[in-house]
């Protein structure tokens, strides 16, 4: 008879995890400073030309600008909601099997993002992002951020 390995949750190696995550929002929020400072809004500045540039945008919604102009209310919902996932994801990095690195480095990574992205929103009203993926003038990938 094959005895199934007992599984050893992440306990307080999580801070590890939260450490990584934290790591992520300074080198966010650092990013968003230099866009802040070093950009002008929608003027792009080419990188790898003709696939890359910074463009400063402002993102008053959630991802690809998904209800932005709803009238304001969305700032507070996408911020309660970004609020909850993040207190999910501390749980769950607490609870995730120890031997899961791969899937322990994603969650960091998301809490890390959203946490970046939540404290966008409740300093400035928005998120800020920079990185544009395009194709010359025929294809645009919508802007996004470190995050």
């Amino acid at each position: 008879m094959t005895k199934t390995p007992k599984m050893v949750a992440n306990g307080s190696r999580a801070f590890m995890w939260y450490a990584l995550a934290l790591i992520i929002i300074v080198i966010d929020q650092w990013t968003k400073w230099l866009a802040e400072t070093k950009l002008t809004f929608h003027d792009p500045v080419p990188v790898i030309e003709p696939f890359l540039n910074w463009t400063l945008a402002y993102n008053y919604g959630a991802a690809f600008s998904f209800l932005a102009d709803a009238g304001g209310w969305q700032k507070w919902f996408f911020s309660g909601l970004a609020l909850l996932m993040s207190l999910f994801l501390i749980i769950y990095l607490l609870k995730a099997p120890r031997k899961a690195t791969l899937l322990s480095l994603g969650l960091a990574m998301v809490l890390g993002g959203a946490l970046g992205n939540l404290i966008d929103r409740l300093l400035h009203g928005h998120v800020i992002d920079f990185i544009h993926v395009h194709y010359a003038d025929v294809w645009h990938y919508p802007i996004f951020n470190i995050a």
